[in-house]
Order: C-alpha cells, then sequence, then structure tokens
C-alpha cells in the first residue's frame, strides 16, 4: 500500500515524510520542484516524482493515498481531488481552509460512487477540534449550539501563513441554522479557560465552522482562538482595510514576504511546546464542555497526518468524511502525548 506525499518539501509535508519513512509506510514525496524533490527522496530513500498538481492524475495510477501538504490549499485541492477521483485513489490533507472543506464536503456522491474517501483537515487543523466536537455530541445528542477553541504555544510556517494571507480578506464565517454566514472580523470575544486559566479570546473563521457540522450535525458552531486584547483592537480596527488583502499584487507580495522570513518552529519548539483545546456544546438547557491538551500544533500535524493516512490505508472508507467521522472521536487520543478529554 502506497502513500504519495505531495508537497513534500514543504516545511511540514517535510517533517511528514520523514515521520511516514521512519514508520515504515511504502512512501513517494511529489511536488512541482523536481530538485526539491530529488532531493528529498534521495535523502529519505524513498521515489520522487515531480510533478504539477495539473498532471496529477497521470502521476497517481500506481499509489492507494495522496496525502497533500501544499498550501493555499484553493490552490492545489481540486485538481489533485479530481485525479484520485479518477484514478480510484484516496485523497487526504492538512488544510484549515474553511471553503476547501465545504467544496470537498460537495463531492461526496462522487466519491461514494468512485469508491474513494475523502478526508480533508487531517493536521492540527481540524483534528483536536473535531473529535472534541464528535466527543460533546455523544455527550449530548440534542445539542443545537456548540463553540470549540484553542490556545496554541509555537509559531507559524511559510505555508500556513500563505494560507492565512490567502484569506485574510474574507472576514469573519460562523455556522448559524446550518448555514454559514459572514460576520465581521473579530465579531465576538469572550474569557475562556481553555486549561491553563481564563484567557481573552476572539472568533475566528477556522475549519471547524465546516467541519464540525458534518461531525455533529450541530447547526450553529463558533470558533474562538486565544488572543490577546491589543490583537483583538488591531482586528477590528483593519476591518475597513481588509478588502485591500484580496487584491491579487497585495496579496502575492505578502505571500513571498512569508516564504523569505517565516520558517516554522525549530524542533525543540515542536517538542516542548503545547496547545489547549477547548469545547462547548448546549440543547439551551444543559450545557457541557470539554478539555484536552496536546503537544505543540506542528507536532500534532506530523502524528495525526501520519496516523490517518496509515488508517486509510489499510481501511475501506468512501466519501467524504471528516477526522472524527472517519476515524472516531477517540482518534486524538491515539496521538503521542494526549491523555484524554477533561470533562465537565
Amino acid at each position: 500500500m502506497t502513500l504519495l506525499i505531495y508537497g513534500a518539501y514543504g516545511y511540514t509535508g517535510e517533517l511528514i515524510a520523514e515521520e511516514a519513512v521512519d514508520r515504515g509506510v511504502d512512501t513517494v514525496v511529489a511536488g512541482r520542484d523536481a530538485v526539491e524533490t530529488e532531493h528529498l527522496a534521495e535523502r529519505l530513500g524513498c521515489e520522487g516524482r515531480p510533478f504539477d498538481v495539473d498532471a496529477a492524475a497521470e502521476n497517481l495510477d500506481d499509489v492507494d493515498t495522496c496525502l497533500n501538504c501544499a498550501g493555499p490549499f484553493v490552490d492545489t485541492y481540486e485538481p489533485l481531488v479530481d485525479a484520485c477521483l479518477d484514478t480510484g485513489t484516496d485523497y487526504l490533507d492538512i488544510t484549515g481552509e474553511l471553503a476547501v472543506f465545504e467544496a470537498i464536503a460537495a463531492r461526496d456522491r462522487e466519491a461514494e460512487t468512485a469508491g474513494v474517501c475523502l478526508l480533508p483537515g487531517v493536521g492540527f487543523d481540524v483534528v483536536p477540534t473535531d473529535c472534541v466536537a464528535g466527543h460533546l455530541h455523544d455527550r449530548l445528542p440534542e445539542a443545537t449550539e456548540l463553540r470549540l477553541g484553542f490556545d496554541p504555544d509555537g509559531g507559524l510556517s511559510a505555508g500556513t501563513l500563505r494560507s492565512v494571507i490567502e484569506h485574510a480578506g474574507a472576514g469573519g464565517r460562523v455556522r448559524r441554522d446550518g448555514e454559514i454566514v459572514d460576520v465581521p472580523t473579530a465579531h465576538r470575544s469572550r474569557r475562556i479557560d481553555f486549561g491553563r486559566g481564563e484567557r481573552n479570546a476572539v472568533a475566528i473563521p477556522w475549519g471547524d465552522v465546516s467541519t464540525a457540522y458534518y461531525t455533529t450535525g450541530i447547526e450553529n458552531v463558533e470558533v474562538y482562538a486565544a488572543m490577546p486584547k491589543s490583537v483583538e483592537r488591531a482586528l477590528r480596527v483593519g476591518r475597513p482595510a481588509a478588502p485591500l488583502l484580496d487584491v491579487g499584487p497585495v496579496k502575492r507580495t505578502l505571500q513571498s514576504l512569508a516564504d523569505v522570513a517565516v520558517s516554522g518552529p525549530s524542533e525543540r519548539r515542536r517538542e516542548r511546546g503545547a496547545c489547549y483545546v477547548w469545547g462547548e456544546a448546549t440543547d439551551g438547557e444543559t450545557t457541557v464542555t470539554t478539555r484536552l491538551e496536546t503537544p505543540e500544533t506542528y507536532a500534532v500535524t506530523v502524528d495525526a497526518a501520519t496516523t490517518a493516512a496509515r488508517r486509510i490505508l489499510d481501511g475501506d472508507q468512501e466519501g467524504f468524511h471528516t477526522p472524527a467521522s472517519a476515524l472516531t472521536p477517540e482518534f486524538v487520543l491515539d496521538l503521542d502525548g494526549v491523555e484524554g478529554f477533561r470533562d465537565e
């Protein structure tokens, strides 16, 4: 059973490729840059396969699962999903991009017909929060509102920052009555104890606004991130300028700067960092809460993506899935350094 990792020479992709090879997974590393791909393949002792995403169908016939690590995913998911459906290859990615989740979910029936599993979001975005959502739904099946959040240590890779910039001009998103609706940037804040005392938290347009609905069926979803009040104020003050971030030259310039200025957290930071995840569900009368402590976010991504890929390689799931629907809410508890849900 063969796993092809696309975007394998990026910061996160390379960490995942290293982990997959270390775990004995039959791995092919791939990406657009032939030199980078072949150098990585030589270092890891596996096959390298350089190709552009538009040529994916010609390169997936002999692999069982494709794991997409090349962001911004809005630019790469569609040709790779198309190729996977054409070749009968399961598709995974590590996106956190809300629009990508929605677009892939819309292809559920195509995937079932093709006998293919489409499973986006198998990194930190959105494994821990999605598993918390599923766990809360198991505890309170009649819940009508769901709120999720996280408080991370560590920094960003260039690829993640490029994805953030790609969607920064779009404002906020929440799910209301089953529909994703636009809201102003940082439209709501509250105090949340994520697991290390109360902190200021601000609503963000995170991928769970999409995925938690498919995992739980709960029609009202908000996601929060711990954020200093000063950053919250800056986000609100900057609302009038947000449309500038959708201007092509501005966006490309910022993404180029991200490539130059950001390298991602060090190995020491990945080993020592942590993230605190929180969730709350209510049916209007009863409210249940849970918390989860995980390792640093990139460490979670490497472990979760590699573990999920191996399970999909060995499984027979078909159609669109979220991590918790494909692998159960307990999947996150199988990752290194995650001990259990702390329920209230």
